[in-house]
């Protein structure tokens, strides 16, 4: 029952990339390395080996740590040469962190829900895009919702959220890019394949009242055209900066990651949607905050309780100087990148660690 992802979850659910603090909204963005550059306009295809693992240990217990990115290249095989090793030598998998919502109503009560659920992604009374968006606005995605839309006339009706989103997920597939370069699957796959205990890592949130909380949220006064707008940049300007960015993930180069600015259409659709009355009602304005806390719990306990641990998290929370791998260092676990590790000799092997794990394949 997808009742809330339909209506204000579509920012929750599923997408904690969001959360995560950019550290290219605190600095400058630098040049494209050429690299990158040449590989800007076009996906790259192919077995690709993605990026290093980063190390994280204490008391002689480690997690090897993943960092996903979103959109990743659409026709991109990825094929890790350590993480087979690393999955089938570890205790336990730690899935990427998500939001989930449970609605408390029975199988009928969810069925009589979804009309309103259906309503609630539409504008109030009939009114289309056309009527509630700047003419300035609404020009820009006539051209765009043309492109890669066609001549979807009921999309004229949906909420400036909801439209945005539709745009997006046609516009990278459009691009040759993926949302998830099937990551979690191969992931998924490997632990089952080696019978490692998956653990989700989730923040779950009931909806005590779900008629209530969407009648909230239809007249919560959700700030969409800044969402809206945000992503119309996206499309339109950072389509280059975005494939360069899922380049640079399927090649492992984590210096371009480094550099290379990313998007605020996330940051600024979940803060719309977190920033709303009904959010705060809900009780899910504080949803960031939960997640990273729920994360850094779970991952405590499996560098206390397993040898070796192999978890997903967003590239974002990795890079950041504030983001959750710099949250267990300041306390007390050592942190090692990719890059730290090529820097030291291979480590030894009686440890499950693999000797190449912070070098990519060439």
């Amino acid at each position: 029952m997808r009742l809330l992802s339909v209506a204000c979850l579509f920012a929750l659910s599923g997408l904690a990339p969001a959360f995560a603090q950019s550290t290219a909204a605190s600095t400058p963005p630098t040049p494209v390395p050429g690299n990158v550059a040449n590989l800007a306009a076009v996906a790259v295809t192919g077995v690709q080996p993605g990026p290093g693992m980063w190390k994280v240990s204490k008391g002689g217990h480690v997690m090897w740590v993943l960092g996903t990115l979103s959109p990743l290249p659409q026709n991109m095989q990825w094929q890790s040469r350590d993480l087979a090793q690393v999955i089938g030598q570890s205790q336990q998998v730690l899935l990427s962190p998500s939001v989930k919502v449970k609605v408390n109503a029975g199988f009928l009560g969810k069925l009589f829900l979804l009309p309103s659920a259906y309503s609630a992604r539409k504008n109030d009374n009939g009114e289309t895009l056309q009527q509630v968006l700047p003419a300035a606005l609404y020009a820009r995605w006539e051209v765009l919702k043309q492109k890669y839309l066609g001549n979807d006339r009921g999309i004229e009706r949906w909420r400036p959220i909801f439209a945005a989103q539709e745009l997006y997920k046609k516009a990278i597939r459009a691009n040759g890019l993926s949302p998830s370069g099937g990551i979690g699957t191969t992931v998924e796959a490997l632990a089952k394949q080696d019978g490692v205990t998956q653990t989700p890592v989730d923040y779950q949130f009931v909806v005590e009242q779900p008629r209530v909380a969407i009648k909230e949220f239809k007249s919560s006064g959700l700030d969409d055209v800044a969402c809206f707008s945000h992503t119309l940049d996206s499309i339109e300007q950072d389509m280059p900066a975005m494939t360069a960015r899922a380049n640079a993930w399927a090649i492992g180069d984590l210096q371009a990651l480094r550099q290379l600015p990313d998007s605020e259409r996330r940051d600024t659709c979940v803060a719309a949607v977190t920033g709303a009355g009904f959010a705060h009602k809900l009780g899910i304005d504080d949803v960031p905050a939960k997640l990273e806390t729920t994360w850094l719990d779970a991952a405590r306990a499996a560098l206390a309780n397993n040898t070796q641990t192999f978890a997903m998290l967003p590239m974002s929370e990795l890079l950041s100087p504030t983001g959750y791998i710099a949250k267990l260092k300041a306390q007390g676990y050592v942190v090692e990148s990719p890059e730290d590790q090529d820097a030291e000799p291979a480590s030894d092997s009686s440890t499950g660690t693999p000797a190449n794990a912070g070098t990519a394949q060439r």
